[in-house]
């Protein structure tokens, strides 16, 4: 299996933590986000990665190398320019027929496996990991009708809904969605094609998963793992 990894971001949202170096070699419990992801990447059957690059681009392209050291061929892609998260796959022109598109900042040990045998089922030329998340609402909510009248409440309630876990499988066909060399980002792509009607599917993960995107998810992201770690040894 093949994978696209998009590390080519300021990570605005997680500074200062990234005022020196590139989100993704932000470290938990002592390693580098993107390695752990790599290593996840390998334990599932992907052989090849392309990193997509941008700012402090060097930094990533040292510290992380050819892949040897992970057991895989890993390859970079430069952006001149800022093209946010999904026009940076118009740039490579090695990409499989159906590949792998992680965020460089996520913590998972999703089956990438058995998310590119779930995708190749569906049909779709799109598939979204999601993942369940809850919401706590500390008030009461109350509904009201046309009259303004109370017709309902709830103290506290919870609020469930799916998030997007910032992993993908695309079918290549989809890159003809995608502008040449404009910023284009995945939010963009969900709306051109829902506005077409294309099939989405969505692989829904249940287990280890954290963005470390803001400086309070990372804080949480060394606790997290560190039980992660203690659990599944």
């Amino acid at each position: 299996m093949q994978a696209v990894i998009l590390a080519g971001g300021k990570g605005r949202r997680l500074y200062p933590f990234t005022k020196e170096i590139p989100k993704p070699l932000v470290e938990v419990v002592g390693e580098p986000i993107i390695e752990l992801l790599l290593k996840q990447m390998q334990s599932c059957g992907v052989s090849e990665v392309i990193i997509a690059v941008h700012h402090m681009a060097d930094q990533i392209k040292e510290v992380v190398g050819d892949g040897s050291r992970f057991g895989l061929k890993i390859s970079y892609s430069h952006e001149e320019k800022e093209l946010s998260t999904v026009a940076p796959l118009k740039l490579i022109d090695s990409l499989q027929d159906k590949f792998i598109v992680a965020n460089g900042d996520i913590l998972t040990d999703l089956d990438f496996a058995d998310m590119m045998v779930l995708h190749m089922q569906s049909g779709a030329e799109l598939s979204v990991a999601v993942t369940k998340r809850c919401h706590d609402i500390d008030y009461g909510v109350i509904e009201t009708d046309s009259n303004n009248n109370i017709i309902l409440f709830k103290e506290k309630p919870k609020s469930d809904y799916l998030v997007s876990c910032g992993i993908y499988i695309f079918s290549k066909t989809i890159l003809n969605q995608i502008p040449d060399n404009v910023p284009f980002g995945f939010d963009n792509l969900m709306e051109t094609l829902l506005k077409q009607k294309t099939p989405i599917n969505s692989y829904l993960f249940e287990k280890f998963w954290l963005d470390i995107g803001r400086p309070a998810d990372y804080e949480k992201a060394q606790t997290e793992y560190e039980k992660y770690l203690k659990y599944k040894n």
